[in-house]
């Protein structure tokens, strides 16, 4: 980190009401989207650490309905936990640290918007499901995360980025990066480019179910890859979700869909040896078996119906938006190597083929645990 980056972090810093003195800081995770550093402070003796990201204005242009929704969002959820006794409560939902003059965020002289968290000690996130037990308990945690939610009053909350698993949206996207092809990288991708153009159909079948009214709206995460999964590191313990700046209006299903993609494989998000890109029915089973352990609950038949598709359609989501992003010269996600987004791509085409020469056990499957955490009437 260079001199002039530091002192502006300094200075964003000490706009937050924190105490102590400040004896760490440095860059923190391997987020694509917003930069995180993590500070530690001496607060009366004892070593006390926290969050600070800048949002991306890029992806998120109104920082302020961002955190709008995160204020909400993680306040109702700490009510809940008190009000029930919780135990460790500062560990299961993220805390919002205030600026000095009470606001959720802090802007820096150079226009940009900041947020710090309390650091959630001792847990960590994977990237790849160690056993169909961990599969179960991230299920399980999202499937808690949502169902705290499905009480909470009060207006809409905002949409932070409209139309965010709208693949028609999407889809338009993805034709304007092909028609300008600025790189020429399009004649290279004939195979990736063919599959999207035959999947194009299909991959609406979510979006267009939410948008005709026939399942029902609902606050989401609308991001639940594994990652943003926190994981205690001696128990095991699911603890919370992070990374909360798609929780808005949504569906269910969705995040579903990226547990499943990003759960019941053995595979890394952007794995190039795609002969080791498999869906995992075993891993498949545990994650669903403790996603609808809690959200069993709310599920309306409408939803459950749909549960088998879920995962296809939000990996099939991501692999446009990558293939999208390659042709258009990597601008949105970030890069480690040439070709890293087309990587990416390759990898959830080889899960969603995967996914479909299995489909059968895939039904049954839902079919199974839907029955037994089926709710009551529904």
């Amino acid at each position: 980190m260079n001199a002039a980056r530091l002192s502006l972090l300094r200075s964003v810093i000490g706009e937050f009401a924190l105490l102590g003195d400040l004896e760490e800081l440095e860059p923190f995770g391997t987020g694509h989207i917003n930069d995180t550093f993590a500070s530690r402070f001496r607060q009366a003796g004892t070593p006390v650490r926290y969050l600070h990201q800048r949002v991306n204005e890029t992806v998120f242009r109104r920082p302020d309905e961002v955190m709008e929704n995160i204020v909400r969002v993680t306040g109702h959820i700490a009510s809940a936990l008190e009000k029930a006794g919780a135990a460790d409560r500062s560990r299961k939902v993220l805390t919002v640290v205030r600026s000095r003059d009470g606001e959720p965020f802090v802007r820096d002289a150079e226009g940009g918007w900041w947020r710090s968290y309390l650091f959630i000690e001792s847990a960590r996130t994977f990237e790849v499901a160690d056993s169909p037990s961990q599969a179960r308990t991230l299920g399980a945690c999202v499937g808690r995360f949502q169902l705290q939610l499905a009480d909470l009053g009060g207006p809409r909350l905002r949409e932070t980025i409209p139309g965010f698993h709208d693949m028609g949206r999407r889809y338009e996207a993805f034709d304007a990066a092909l028609s300008s092809d600025p790189l020429g990288r399009a004649e290279a991708v004939a195979r990736e480019i063919g599959f999207m153009e035959a999947n194009r159909e299909r991959g609406a079948v979510l979006a267009r179910a939410l948008g005709d009214g026939l399942i029902p709206e609902r606050i989401c995460h609308n991001d639940t890859k594994m990652n943003n999964i926190l994981i205690d590191e001696g128990s095991g313990e699911g603890l919370c979700v992070t990374d909360l700046d798609t929780v808005m209006p949504g569906s269910p299903l969705y995040d579903v869909g990226d547990l499943v993609r990003t759960v019941a494989t053995r595979a890394a998000e952007d794995e190039r040896d795609l002969s080791r890109v498999a869906f995992d029915p075993v891993f498949f089973r545990a994650l669903l078996d403790g996603y609808l352990s809690e959200a069993g609950a709310f599920l309306e038949r409408a939803e459950t119906e749909l549960l088998a598709e879920a995962g296809r359609t939000i990996t099939h989501i991501m692999g446009l938006r990558f293939l999208t992003d390659y042709l258009a010269g990597d601008a949105y996600y970030r890069i480690s190597r040439q070709g890293h987004n087309l990587d990416r791509c390759r990898t959830q085409i080889a899960l969603i083929e995967s996914m479909d020469a299995q489909r059968e056990a895939i039904d049954e499957t839902v079919g199974e645990l839907t029955a037994r955490y089926a709710r009551s009437g529904a």
